[in-house]
């Protein structure tokens, strides 16, 4: 079992200080219309720039859009299961983790943080960016990183939504009851939020049926 079961000391929809400096505080929080007024206008960019700009057909922004889309689904995994579930052994480590991801799991409810204020998105995305411009051949990297950013916003409002609303489709009932039992029943497996493909993929998820959920 990770440590990043709810500790119990905090109600589930508690918001609680991460930091002493206020601006550092108010940095931890963001509202959730941000993530899309932020990244939402960077993608459009970058996909107009593909057709404009570098005159990359119907054909070739389908095959890059789905590259770039499953690529997040596979990064949402991986940072998800080997980044925020990590167990360091130092308290500046174990401090770095609940910053990141353990503080969620403290108080899930938390309508301002659940999804990653662009102070900390800003230079993961730019990282992400310049490897892209390393591995992708020219013009790729741009329209891989907008459908990427995409895949990132989807995940992000996905995440949201299993926290903060009903979900009565049977698709998303089915990834909200997913997600909940991540946070709720055993959090060492079920990493997928948007989908649980890779859980499927590298076997975490859960062997035994699941009941029936009413929530």
């Amino acid at each position: 079992m990770s440590n990043h079961q709810p500790s119990r000391t905090h109600r589930v929809d508690e918001s609680v200080r991460l930091f002493k400096n206020p601006i550092l505080e108010k940095l931890s929080h963001v509202h959730p219309i941000v993530p899309l007024l932020v990244w939402g206008p960077v993608a459009i960019w970058l996909l107009v720039r593909a057709v404009t700009v570098h005159q990359i057909g119907l054909a070739g922004m389908a095959v890059i859009g789905v590259a770039g889309l499953l690529t997040w689904t596979l990064a949402e995994y991986l940072l998800h299961r080997y980044l925020f579930h990590f167990e360091p052994k130092t308290d500046l480590g174990r401090r770095f983790i609940y910053l990141f991801h353990g503080v969620h799991h403290d108080t899930p409810q938390d309508k301002t943080r659940l999804l990653m204020p662009p102070a900390g998105a800003l230079p993961i995305i730019a990282v992400l960016y310049l490897m892209f411009w390393l591995v992708l051949p020219y013009p790729w990297a741009e329209p891989f990183t907008g459908f990427f950013i995409i895949g990132y916003l989807i995940y992000d409002y996905i995440h949201y939504a299993t926290h903060h609303f009903p979900m009565r489709h049977p698709l998303l009932k089915f990834l909200k009851h997913y997600h909940m039992r991540h946070h709720f029943s055993d959090d060492d497996g079920r990493y997928g939020v948007s989908t649980p493909f890779w859980d499927w993929v590298f076997n975490t998820y859960p062997s035994k049926p699941e009941k029936p959920n009413r929530g």
